[in-house]
């Protein structure tokens, strides 16, 4: 997939990819800090059909819905040929046992046997995260294990 960057002068930046149906798709980063989500025509590549503002927070949280899933379906099929290991995605969700808590805190490795290998936050993937790694509501672990070790995790993350 071929991103395109383009510097808009007094805007920001510009960064987008061309979809199946010719439509382009991207997001605009402002100077200011402001991000657009942005859809071309099909028939003009520069025409905006659509824009949507999202805030930090709005980016970030799509970040997550779009790249985890793909980051677990990787997995999968890198562990396609070895039975019984599964990988699952767990929310941290806000106000929850382990919200703004250490991933050490949570005995995880010890307790269900599963690894943690990477933290998805605002778009950005974190692999290998350390015991002192600090959870924030949102974030989306990507886990691996047993299905029964992925169950007792996914108890864990929501009970404590």
């Amino acid at each position: 997939m071929n991103v395109e960057v383009t510097p808009l002068p007094g805007i920001g930046v510009r960064k987008d990819f061309a979809i199946r149906n010719g439509r382009r798709v991207g997001v605009v980063t402002h100077r200011d800090g402001q991000i657009e989500l942005i859809v071309s025509s099909a028939d003009d590549p520069d025409a905006c059909l659509t824009s949507l503002p999202l805030t930090v927070d709005e980016a970030g949280a799509l970040a997550n819905l779009l790249g985890a899933p793909q980051l677990v379906a990787q997995l999968v099929e890198e562990h396609r040929d070895l039975p019984g290991i599964n990988t699952r995605q767990l929310t941290i969700k806000a106000g929850a046992p382990f919200d703004g808590r250490a991933l050490g805190d949570t005995g995880m490795r010890t307790r269900t046997g599963v690894s943690i290998v990477a933290v998805m936050r605002a778009g950005l993937v974190h692999p290998s995260p350390a015991p002192d790694f600090t959870f924030t509501a949102g974030d989306v672990l990507v886990v691996v294990g047993t299905s029964e070790g992925l169950d007792a995790a996914h108890k864990i993350l929501k009970y404590g």
